[in-house]
């Protein structure tokens, strides 16, 4: 079995056909708001610079733009340069035209360079700006550099991941970014909502990196208050259910375990041959399960441990008790349940042959959304879209030879 293929198909109607978004964003944070949108029909105008093109494109791997393919898919690329009078004036005539403007410059940088929301909306009074940064728009920190790594640090994030006999560990992707990315695109949808069903008008977005990361672990401001205590790190423990952990097998591969509720735990205690835990005063309940959770685990992982991950499996899968293999990629990307629910699919592309990539997320049955086009080249619809704002092809060709604008296949 292998990762199903796939076509794109240009033509297919989605639900936000009409829906035209000016993301003049670099890196993650804003093309993973853009790319939600694209996904179910905006479209999406990413504005780069015509020398280098969105940073994304230099994250590589042997040679291949792994992500800029992959999260700018279903895009357009205008290549435009800001530092030109006359390409801030086109950004403006183009936001006249559109529904939607992202950026994520440092707060401020807009204004500085005349394209300030007061002067967007002075042009399009019904656009929706959101402005990703790493602090907010205000604030003592609004001016500081806002990498998504300052935010999983001094969120708090960092400190309650890993163990808590080592460093706190930072995540190995863009996360704060993805969170933010995630909450952008609700954000826009409920904007879009005000103005069709309320007649509302535009609107800011204020969309910093910090406040949606910090969301995912807000219970602990309360448990602090409460308790007065800073929580150590806990590892693949978890300070709310026991048992739960990541369990070593007799093949060195691991199995997840969560049994949460009371009924799961009884039930992987019996599937373990240990039967006498559930009425053990020591383990009866879930609070003095996660009180004593180092010798209610000890005997689940010498059972393990005793197994190969099959073997385990089989057990806990007849014993219906929560486990799950921990999948390296390559077990992901052949695990039946993945390949026939197209979890991943198979793209064409110009370099790899097939591009796998995730599917579109999440799956709406009446309206869903579609797999279009390919992430695009740098300045691959400049012509196209500067043609929508009534340039004619001379002018064009003239932006494009004073360097204002990339056309496809233009040098840099």
């Amino acid at each position: 079995m292998s990762v199903p293929h796939k076509s794109f198909e240009p033509d297919l109607a989605c639900p936000l056909d009409g829906v035209r978004v000016v993301d003049m964003s670099r890196l993650v944070s804003g093309n993973m708001i853009s790319l939600q949108l694209a996904d179910f029909g905006a479209e999406v105008i990413k504005i780069e610079d015509p020398k280098r093109g969105d940073p994304l494109r230099a994250w590589q791997s042997e040679g291949v733009s792994v992500h800029w393919k992959v999260y700018s898919r279903n895009k357009k690329s205008l290549a435009l340069s800001l530092r030109e009078a006359c390409g801030r004036e086109l950004v403006l005539r183009l936001a006249a035209t559109a529904q939607v403007l992202i950026e994520n410059f440092r707060p401020g940088t807009l204004e500085a360079m005349g394209l300030g929301p007061e002067i967007l909306h002075e042009r399009n009074p019904g656009l929706i700006i959101v402005r990703v940064s790493g602090w907010g728009q205000d604030g003592p920190y609004r001016d500081r550099p806002g990498f998504g790594t300052l935010v999983e640090s001094m969120s708090g994030y960092a400190a309650r991941t890993g163990f808590p006999d080592r460093e706190p560990a930072l995540p190995p992707t863009a996360l704060a970014d993805m969170v933010a990315g995630l909450y952008g695109a609700m954000a826009v949808l409920v904007a879009l909502r005000e103005i069709e069903a309320k007649g509302g008008k535009g609107q800011v977005i204020d969309l910093p990196l910090l406040d949606p990361l910090f969301s995912f672990i807000a219970t602990e401001a309360a448990i602090y208050r409460l308790t007065g205590a800073v929580r150590e790190r806990t590892g693949s423990r978890s300070e709310t259910t026991s048992p739960r952990n990541v369990f070593r097998t007799k093949d060195g591969r691991y199995i997840g375990i969560s049994a949460s509720i009371q009924a799961m735990a009884e039930r992987l205690f019996r599937a373990v041959g240990r039967a006498d835990m559930i009425t053990d005063i020591r383990f009866r309940t879930n609070t003095d399960r996660v009180e004593n959770a180092a010798a209610c685990e000890a005997p689940i992982a010498a059972f393990i441990a005793a197994r190969t991950l099959d073997e385990n499996m089989e057990i806990f899968e007849r014993a219906q008790v929560t486990a799950a293999p921990v999948y390296d990629i390559d077990q992901f990307m052949a695990d039946p349940h993945v390949i026939a629910r197209e979890i991943l699919v198979d793209l064409p592309d110009d370099a790899m042959g097939q591009l796998p990539m995730h599917n579109v997320i999440p799956r709406l049955s009446a309206t869903p959304g579609r797999l279009r086009r390919p992430a695009p080249a740098l300045g691959e619809h400049s012509a196209e879209i500067l043609g929508t704002l009534g340039l004619d092809p001379s002018e064009i060709t003239g932006l494009a030879r004073d360097g204002v604008i990339r056309l496809a296949g233009g040098a840099a």
